[in-house]
C-alpha cells in the first residue's frame, strides 16, 4: 500500500465531504416507512389518464355551476353528475353494489351491506377499446377512522374527495391505504373490524354483484328537482 502525504491526505478527505453533501437527499437519506407509503400513494392518485382528467374536470365544473349541489347527500350528488354526464354525451351510471360480510362476536354473524357511485365507460378515437372509470362523489370520507395515528392521518389526507380512476387504480389505492389502517389501529390498541378491511372496501366498487341503473336525463332532473326542494 503506497504512502500519501498529508497534504494529499486533506485533499482526499475535503474530496469526500464536498462528494458527500453532493449527493441527493433521497440517497443520503434513506425514506421511512411512512413517507415511502405517503409518496406511492401520491403517485397512484396524479398519476391520471386523459380520459380520468376528462372526467375530474367535467364534475368540477358541474359542481362550479350549480353551487347549491355541493352541500347536497351524496345520492343526490351522483344523480346529478350522471344526469350531466349522459347530456355531454358520456354513457354514464349509476352502480349499486351489495355483498355479504361477516364478523364474529364471538358467534359468527352475517350481514348484508350496499353502496352507491357512479361509473363512465370511455372509448378511446378509435372505439375499440372501452375503459371503464369509476366516480366516487365522496371517496375520501369512506377511510375514516375515529382515532387515526398520525402516519395513517398524513396518508389519509392525500386522498381526494372525488376520486375518477379505473378498477386497477382504485384496487391498489384501497390495498395501501386500508393495509395502514389495519397497522393504524392496532398501534392505538384497537380491534380491526370488519368494514375497514380490504375485502370490505373492495365489495364497495369492485363486488360483482353491481345493478347498473341508466336514467334518462329529462327524468332524472325532474328527480333530483323535487328531492332538492
Amino acid at each position: 500500500m503506497g504512502s500519501v502525504t498529508e497534504e494529499e491526505l486533506i485533499q482526499m478527505v475535503t474530496d469526500f465531504i464536498e462528494s458527500s453533501e453532493s449527493v441527493p437527499d433521497s440517497l443520503s437519506s434513506p425514506k421511512s416507512p411512512r413517507q415511502s407509503k405517503s409518496l406511492t400513494l401520491q403517485e397512484i392518485i396524479w398519476k391520471a389518464t386523459d380520459h380520468e382528467n376528462e372526467i375530474l374536470d367535467k364534475i368540477s365544473i358541474y359542481l362550479r355551476d350549480i353551487e347549491s349541489m355541493i352541500d347536497q347527500p351524496k345520492n343526490l350528488k351522483n344523480k346529478w353528475v350522471v344526469m350531466k354526464l349522459k347530456m355531454d354525451g358520456y354513457e354514464a351510471s349509476l352502480c349499486k353494489t351489495s355483498w355479504v360480510s361477516s364478523v364474529k362476536l364471538p358467534n359468527v354473524y352475517e350481514f348484508t351491506d350496499d353502496y352507491e357511485y357512479v361509473d363512465v365507460m370511455m372509448k378511446d378515437n378509435n372505439l375499440l377499446k372501452v375503459t371503464r372509470l369509476i366516480v366516487d362523489m365522496d371517496f375520501k370520507s369512506q377511510f375514516e377512522l375515529a382515532r387515526p395515528s398520525p402516519s395513517y392521518k398524513e396518508l389519509k389526507d392525500i386522498l381526494p374527495d372525488i376520486f375518477v380512476g379505473t378498477e386497477e387504480k382504485l384496487d391498489k389505492v384501497i390495498s395501501l391505504v386500508c393495509s395502514a389502517a389495519k397497522k393504524s389501529l392496532k398501534k392505538m390498541g384497537l380491534h380491526v373490524p370488519p368494514w375497514r378491511k380490504a375485502t370490505y372496501m373492495q365489495s364497495k366498487w369492485l363486488s360483482k354483484d353491481c345493478k347498473k341503473i341508466s336514467i334518462s336525463p329529462t327524468n332524472m332532473e325532474l328527480s333530483i328537482i323535487s328531492q332538492m326542494h
